[in-house]
């Protein structure tokens, strides 16, 4: 009996050994089948994690930020320990026994799966197989995977520390609302930084990786709480919280920025606008979308907040004169259904929901508002961001007298009386609360049709102090400074006459004012000046001032377009330029930010510079992958300096032109605001520049500069069209112009432009072109800084470029003008001036005046 049952029993047992052998074998050859050709874990050593690449200013603050995923990588041994033990609580108690699974814990989860019948099928996965998941494998719900991911956890246990593993983990892992790692979802759910954080918040955060999206603060509000708290108990449980503190916390409301209880981090930045935009449009050209956008770069751009802001300001102001002073009201297109105006709350619900290319957010002033009421005499509205208040806000009569309103089938209707001419209940419209001197009211504004764009820059280095690509960002974003192709017209003869004077002419040298036909395969060309009056032999000098188009025609014939082009080459404003004739006066599109880089060459004496947004780009660990200043200074750190001795600063930069040619430049320029198109704008320092306006004056342009910023201003249609008969340059961005650069002489002061070495000073009769006595006095006197030798073209000789015509009209006398008028002896014997109208010519030829 005895024999028989130990045989029995040692049979079983021997059954119980095999299997086990057998099951042994079955899950090692399993193990090994699937350990063969696994990813190597090696690369977690080198993890370069996407992270957020930010734009801050010169003084450091942060502006923007761009990402494909939204992560802010921080180290493990600079995390507070409270979100450490958050995320072991909830996600792995054991994680820093096991050695990269928990076999209790599947075990667990196995019979939770089958006490549940399948309900309750939880992973049991530990932070170490996360991250292999994450990192290694694909996010498959499988066997296979499950093996895998087992064996490298295994693997990878080995190999790193445990503050390693959980450091790849808390910054991989997704959280929700596009945020990557700890740091970034404490950013976007509390707009705090990681060891700002409550427990009660560690604890939300710690919830997360069970179901983002469904452990959502607004739409899952209840879940998420109760998620919330049971991370809490098991930081209780696992004796890193004290009970008071969990019952505490338990307690608390789930505040989160998406409930309104903090605002977005987003806010606390300035809105994107052109500049930063095109940053990121460079950089990614530079370095590649990938790096850009996942590189965690810190760029140190150019701007300056200030300059911006007034950039802004002055164009929309110019933008929005011209539009109001067509008259025609155009509204924002945007309307708000009659049953979501019943409430306050609705109403403002639904006025966040408008789209910002409607409503633009970032017109510093301006409002979205809708129309709550139409009454007889007045509108009452409802205003974005502002509270209501007992008597309501309203339009009154007074404000809506200007427009007439665009009806659908493109008529107009007569002009407005009262607000109900204008709009309707339930129309979205945008408001500005204007002073008076009665108090203050509530003013409907619009986002002009046509559009603009403005730039400043630095004209030694080249730094971008500002850029304006149009009215609004948010309303557009297309960047008319940058991609914009636009014909500058007038503000391209600048480079005609430089190319000029190094050809050996002189600012006094006469050039025949007179009539001129080419023939071209499209037809006669006849350009002619704006006053369409010809003047006859004129200085050089005169003829940039008044921005004669007959004579810039003769002067690039005579020198020959191919110099021109390679004048306008060498200074960036085409590449390439083409051969034609009319190109001479500005046909031939360019971009502001090329044309504004090559007047910084003449201010600066003739020097190369390249244009740049940014000062300096640092990777995620700080190196320097870029730097835009290459100059050097020995001096820099040297601290016993002289008294009264500054550091010495090297440069060396192309000269383009003979610094010579680039002072009579400025000269001349000087000449246009004096006494030429430009002499109706005044700045606190001195300054040079040139109008420009093309045909039917479809472009308006004026660009000018101080001993060492440049600035320039575009106005004109996307869709080019007239800006109509009064439209020119100096009267429509002379006021930019001038209103940004007094505010600049203020930051940046400005001196006399330097007077290069190597010349000599002559006085000239400026209507003649005569060579006058160094003791010379009167308003006909010029002085003139040549150099050896260039005064001799201007003795006697005439340039008519080899048309021929008018050699024997007189001489531009004092008191000629351009404006195009005339003085006539009507029959009553009485003097009277009969206004000229220009004839812009036969075909487009780009500049007028």
């Amino acid at each position: 009996m005895i024999r028989f049952v130990l045989s029995t029993f040692g049979g079983i047992f021997s059954w119980i050994v095999t299997a086990i052998f057998f099951v042994a074998l079955t899950v090692g050859g399993v193990f090994w089948m699937y350990s063969r050709n696994l990813p190597s874990y090696e690369q977690l050593a080198q993890y370069t994690p996407k992270t957020i690449s930010r734009i801050y200013s010169g003084e450091g603050k942060l502006i923007d930020e761009f990402a494909e995923e939204r992560r802010i990588f921080v180290p493990a041994d600079q995390m507070p320990d409270l979100v450490k033990e958050a995320f072991v609580s909830a996600e792995d108690k054991n994680f820093y026994s096991h050695g990269g699974f928990d076999a209790r814990g599947m075990a667990a989860a196995a019979v939770d799966a089958v006490r549940s019948g399948g309900q309750d099928m939880r992973g049991a996965s530990t932070i170490t197989q996360q991250v292999m998941k994450n990192f290694l494998l694909d996010g498959s719900r499988s066997i296979e995977r499950k093996i895998k991911e087992l064996i490298l956890a295994s693997r990878v246990e080995k190999a790193l520390s445990k503050d390693r593993i959980l450091e790849l983990y808390l910054n991989e892992i997704y959280l929700g609302q596009n945020s990557y790692g700890v740091a970034a979802a404490a950013q976007t759910y509390y707009n705090k930084t990681l060891d700002q954080l409550t427990v009660g918040e560690a604890a939300y955060l710690a919830a997360l990786p069970k179901k983002p999206a469904g452990l959502h603060p607004v739409r899952n509000y209840d879940e998420a709480v109760e998620r919330r708290n049971y991370v809490l108990r098991r930081l209780y449980e696992d004796g890193h919280i004290d009970k008071a503190v969990m019952e505490a916390e338990q307690a608390e409301p789930l505040k989160t920025v998406q409930r309104g209880d903090y605002p977005p981090f987003r806010e606390t930045l300035p809105p994107r606008d052109y500049f930063t935009d095109e940053i990121r449009r460079q950089l990614s050209r530079s370095f590649g979308q990938d790096e850009f956008f996942g590189g965690g770069l810190t760029i140190r751009a150019t701007i300056d907040p200030d300059m911006q802001a007034q950039a802004a300001q002055a164009l929309q102001s110019a933008l929005e004169k011209y539009d109001r002073g067509r008259g025609v009201w155009r509204g924002t297109g945007a309307t708000i259904p009659a049953e979501q105006l019943k409430t306050e709350t609705n109403w403002r619900a639904a006025l966040l929901k408008v789209p910002t290319d409607k409503a633009p957010r970032d017109v510093a002033g301006w409002h979205p508002a809708v129309v709550l009421e139409v009454g007889d005499r007045s509108a009452r509205i409802g205003i974005e961001g502002v509270p209501e208040d007992e008597d309501g806000h309203f339009i009154t009569a007074a404000d809506v007298t200007w427009a007439r309103k665009l009806r659908s089938d493109g008529t107009l209707a007569a002009r407005a009386k009262v607000p109900g001419d204008l709009v309707s209940v339930g129309d979205v419209v945008l408001v500005k609360l204007l002073q008076t001197d009665g108090g203050s009211r509530w003013s409907l504004r619009q986002v002009p049709l046509v559009e603009g764009s403005f730039m400043a820059m630095d004209v030694n280095t080249g730094r971008v102090i500002a850029m304006q690509g149009g009215f609004s960002y948010q309303s557009s974003v297309f960047n008319r400074a940058t991609q914009a192709m636009r014909q500058p017209g007038s503000n391209f003869k600048p480079f005609v006459y430089a190319a000029a004077l190094d050809a050996g002419f002189s600012p006094e040298t006469i050039v025949v004012d007179a009539p001129i036909e080419v023939n071209t395969p499209q037809g006669l060309w006849r350009p002619k000046n704006s006053s369409n009056r010809y003047y006859g032999p004129t200085p050089m000098r005169t003829g940039l001032e008044q921005s004669r188009n007959l004579m810039t025609v003769r002067i690039a014939q005579e020198i020959g377009m191919d110099t021109v082009a390679g004048y306008a080459e060498k200074f960036g404003v085409y590449n390439p330029m083409g051969h034609y004739l009319a190109n001479a006066l500005g046909s031939q599109e360019t971009t502001m930010f090329q044309l504004v880089s090559a007047y910084a060459m003449f201010a600066n004496g003739g020097q190369k510079v390249e244009p740049t947004l940014v000062d300096r780009v640092q990777d995620r660990w700080g190196r320097t992958v870029y730097r835009h200043d290459q100059r050097v200074c020995d001096d820099c750190g040297d601290l016993n300096l002289r008294n009264g001795v500054g550091p010495r600063i090297e440069t060396h930069r192309e000269q383009l032109i003979n610094p010579i040619t680039a002072y009579q430049m400025i000269s001349m320029m000087q000449g246009v605001m004096n006494r030429g198109t430009g002499r109706g704008i005044s700045v606190p320092v001195p300054v040079a520049g040139k109008s420009g306006t093309t045909n039917d004056a479809k472009d308006v342009w004026f660009t000018g500069f101080s001993s060492n910023i440049v600035a320039s201003c575009h106005i004109g249609y996307d869709q080019p069209r007239t800006l109509g008969d009064s439209a020119f340059g100096a009267t429509l961005c002379g006021p930019v112009f001038q209103q940004f650069m007094t505010a600049a002489a203020k930051v940046y002061g400005g001196s006399e432009f330097k007077v290069p070495p190597g010349g000599y000073w002559a006085k000239f009769n400026r209507f003649t072109g005569e060579r006058l006595p160094d003791d010379a006095t009167g308003d006909f006197v010029q002085a003139e800084y040549m150099r050896e030798g260039q005064d001799l073209i201007a003795m006697g000789v005439v340039v008519d470029g080899g048309f021929a015509m008018g050699q024997n009209l007189p001489l531009f006398q004092e008191g000629e003008t351009d404006t195009g008028e005339a003085a006539i002896t009507t029959s009553s014997g009485q003097q009277k001036i009969v206004p000229g109208k220009a004839d812009f010519g036969t075909v487009s030829s780009g500049g007028l005046y």
